[in-house]
């Protein structure tokens, strides 16, 4: 009888050990969470899990310090992948993340995406690369607006022992060893597939030229690499065609290479700032002169530059004018169904994101991994609608 009321007394002093263990979780669940609305800010970040994570009941550690050497997976062994973008303002990089998705699911892994407020916001990028670090993920893919500036960064990172996959512009001139490999577009050879298609257009007009032709370059920035690659891929290849000893490059001093008596000009715009307005005033410039005779935009943002410039000038289209870009999203492919653009090169960024992604988790699982080149396309009204060309034009 005295054993039954000792065992009585003992399960209940246990049930109020139990019940203040119980409220004591819930308080701080109910801190941190608090915590975390607090601190949602503005960031553009979206999270994709595999199914076969999502019915996973496992949450994931996050770490404050970098200086661990083992990088963190939730606690059912999920892989977790940071994907940092340059941006989310143009439709490429929504096109990009939907192939980190796809990736996701096909590997069973977790990735976060996100990026800056604009291609200029290099401060907010790097951020969001610390905290990524922070939180020690399985590998980190990067498209890094100024890799001077994200150094230290990627310096934690690989004392973390964090793999990072360069995208798209990749991660030039990063520190040897830290970019395990790159998913991104050649974009030197797109830019000069983009000059082929255009001299195939123009090459009359500049054989037979009694005076000087000039052919406008839009591009939207000096900085990053892929822009850069594909505006110098562009400048090297109309050049070689129309006779290196018959082209001046001017205007934008990054590319200048000016030649008194040339008959071919090639005229470089890039605006002060990655603004819509400042990109509209470059195009505006160029469209106004009188001998010109075609003009590329070397992305989304700079093709679109020249047909917003053009709304007030009529200057590009069938016979006049030969217009081309880079990349997709609505506007530029209605430009090029509607023949006011001949035609554009289109990158696969859905490619890109997915490529991204499979080496991450190649690099995680130590697997010797090595660049990919996603591929880089020519379309038209004529064949924007083709199988192969179709799922890379985003809108």
């Amino acid at each position: 009888m005295i054993e039954n009321w000792i065992n009585i007394f003992k399960e209940e002093k246990q049930m109020k050990k139990s019940k203040k263990l119980m409220a004591a979780l819930l308080s701080t669940v109910m801190v941190v969470s608090a915590l975390t609305a607090c601190g949602g800010g503005g960031a553009k970040t979206s999270s994709t899990k595999s199914a076969a994570s999502t019915k996973s009941s496992a949450t994931s550690t996050a770490k404050s310090s970098a200086a661990t050497s083992t990088p963190a997976t939730t606690d059912g062994g999920t892989k977790h992948i940071d994907v940092i973008a340059k941006g989310f303002q143009h439709q490429f990089w929504k096109a990009v993340e939907l192939g980190t998705k796809k990736a996701a699911e096909e590997f069973g892994v977790e990735v976060t995406f996100q990026g800056p407020d604009n291609e200029s916001a290099i401060a907010q990028q790097v951020e969001y690369l610390n905290t990524a670090i922070a939180k020690q993920p399985t590998a980190i893919c990067l498209a890094a607006l100024d890799t001077q500036a994200s150094i230290p960064s990627i310096q934690q990172a690989m004392e973390a022992n964090i793999p990072i996959i360069g995208f798209d512009s990749g991660v030039p001139n990063a520190p040897e060893g830290a970019i395990k490999a790159n998913a991104s577009t050649n974009n030197a050879v797109a830019g000069a597939l983009a000059a082929e298609e255009l001299y195939k257009l123009i090459e009359s007009k500049v054989k037979d030229a009694k005076d000087t032709v000039r052919i406008g370059v839009v591009a939207q920035e000096s900085n990053s690499q892929s822009i850069v690659d594909r505006t110098k891929g562009f400048v090297d290849k109309m050049t070689e065609l129309c006779g290196a000893d018959n082209v001046s490059v001017e205007g934008h001093d990054s590319l200048k290479n000016e030649k008194s008596g040339a008959k071919v000009v090639l005229d470089v715009g890039i605006p002060a700032e990655v603004k819509d307005v400042d990109a509209a005033a470059v195009a505006s410039a160029i469209l106004e002169k009188n001998d010109l005779i075609a003009i590329y935009g070397s992305n989304e943002f700079a093709a679109n530059a020249i047909i917003t410039a053009n709304e007030g000038l009529d200057k590009i289209g069938e016979g006049k004018v030969v217009a081309v870009g880079f990349d997709a999203g609505k506007k530029l492919l209605d430009a090029v169904r509607s023949k006011l653009f001949a035609g554009a090169v289109t990158q696969d960024p859905v490619q890109i994101g997915y490529q991204a992604v499979k080496l991450a988790v190649e690099a995680a699982d130590g697997k010797s991994v090595a660049d990919v080149d996603t591929g880089a396309k020519w379309y038209n009204a004529d064949n924007m609608d083709a199988d192969d060309i179709k799922p890379c034009l985003y809108e």
